[in-house]
């Protein structure tokens, strides 16, 4: 016996995940896109203009990296555009896995720029410029900072609410443009001090951060595509159903994401001799406890099997 339960009607969000209506959810992340892209592309376009008159290879780094950021924001909005489709015979879970393609998108875009940074940083050691205007740099540097950090608070605080793990790494990308932005102010600083060689290497700083921003995303991204979840997920779901009397046994639980959305495939055994309206309302009291004490669940697919054909769930402690 199969029985598919959708997630509570209330809006949620709880540390694993959200059981926010999914048209709810996607409107938040195309509008934390749609900020984002817009405070973005205002901080590039005044870096641009200080790296034309000042010539410094750190703040360049630093521009390249946060109109690479601006771009990332074009798969999540797709993504976030196509997920509110129904299922259908060829995408029977719907369209959410779009958001983890656009957090690979996003993912390839961070080694581009750390690679791109890399590039530049190492021609400027071998064959170091002069930095114009360092006053103004280091201002660039404050002000990328600023502007970078409360965006990424925004994507991840947003990222968060709806569960969105390719948010959640754009917004982690953006903390890194903010750190970098430091490393602009502290090669202005140097050279102003009188070494410059101090920019390249202030871009070589933004390279390393980059690269870990590249390996942290990675991770995230990579660990939803491969149905990675808390292993207090888990916990809460046994504990949640353990305690129903008529549920003899859990002997199978699975938990993946699709996209923002958590998804909950649980096998339980019951008694051989109850009859099918029986095994019925025990599942509904499954979804009512999963409903109460695991409420970032969006969905809830439950499996009734007799005890005498039941197995032992692996995953159970």
């Amino acid at each position: 016996m199969k029985i598919f339960h959708g997630g509570p009607n209330a809006a949620h969000a709880g540390k694993h995940g959200t059981v926010d209506p999914l048209i709810l959810s996607t409107e938040k992340g195309k509008r934390a896109v749609k900020i984002s892209f817009m405070g973005l592309v205002v901080i590039a376009a005044i870096q641009v203009v200080i790296v034309y008159i000042s010539g410094s290879a750190a703040l360049l780094a630093d521009t390249f990296h946060n109109f690479s950021d601006a771009v990332t924001t074009v798969p999540l909005w797709i993504a976030f555009s196509i997920a509110n489709r129904k299922p259908n015979r060829r995408f029977t879970y719907g369209y959410g896995r779009a958001e983890d393609v656009a957090g690979l998108a996003i993912v390839a875009l961070i080694l581009f720029s750390a690679l791109f940074a890399a590039y530049n940083a190492i021609m400027l050691l071998l064959d170091p410029g002069t930095i114009a205007y360092v006053e103004v740099v280091a201002l660039a540097g404050i002000v990328g900072f600023a502007g970078n950090e409360m965006i990424a608070q925004y994507r991840i605080k947003i990222g968060k609410e709806i569960g969105s793990a390719a948010l959640m790494a754009d917004g982690y990308h953006a903390r890194s443009d903010g750190l970098t932005s430091l490393a602009v102010l502290l090669g202005a600083i140097g050279v102003w001090l009188g070494y410059p060689l101090a920019d390249p290497i202030a871009a070589i700083f933004i390279t390393v951060a980059i690269l870990k921003v590249f390996w942290d995303s990675g991770k995230l991204v990579f660990g939803r595509l491969m149905d990675s979840v808390d292993p207090e997920v888990v916990d809460d779901i046994l504990h949640a159903i353990g305690h129903i009397e008529m549920v003899l046994d859990i002997t199978d639980v699975k938990v993946r994401w699709i996209g923002h959305r958590m998804h909950a495939e649980i096998t339980i055994a019951v008694d051989s001799n109850l009859s099918v309206k029986e095994g019925h309302d025990i599942t509904r009291e499954v979804r009512n406890s999963l409903a109460r004490h695991v409420t970032y669940l969006s969905g809830t697919t439950i499996h009734v099997e007799p005890e005498n054909a039941s197995g032992k769930c692996s995953l159970q402690v």
